[in-house]
């Protein structure tokens, strides 16, 4: 076989990633990502245990810009790792494995991950 003749791998640009690899990286991102937000979750504990400034300062630096943006990444982390943990908790009962079954829970997580972020952070 010639090199004319063998065939090519697909390459990154036409490569569609498939809605539910999207979602597994996702997944692992948000646990990070809380991961982080627990650090700064004992950060805050501290400064309310330690005196009124530190915790001040803290409070000064949440309601910020950078801060808020913050916040909302965590809300939305922990939104949609709790969505995706009820999915794959269904996926543990053994259900809902099918290609179009997989693609459409993986929707639904995504939109209520979002409605959830969107829903607790107007209600606060």
């Amino acid at each position: 076989m010639s090199k004319e003749e063998r065939p090519l791998s697909p390459h990154l640009t036409i490569y569609r990633w498939p809605i539910t690899m999207t979602l597994s990286i996702l997944h692992r991102m948000t646990g990070f990502a809380l991961s982080v937000g627990l650090v700064a979750f004992v950060v805050w504990l501290q400064a309310i245990a330690w005196n009124a400034i530190p915790y001040e300062t803290l409070a000064t630096a949440m309601q910020s810009f950078i801060g808020q943006i913050l916040l909302l990444g965590w809300l939305f982390s922990f939104s949609f790792h709790f969505a995706n943990g009820v999915r794959h908790l269904v996926w543990d009962t053994g259900r809902m494995f099918e290609k179009q079954q997989a693609d459409t829970s993986a929707w639904v997580v995504l939109a209520a991950a979002v409605l959830m972020t969107v829903g607790y952070w107007l209600a606060i």
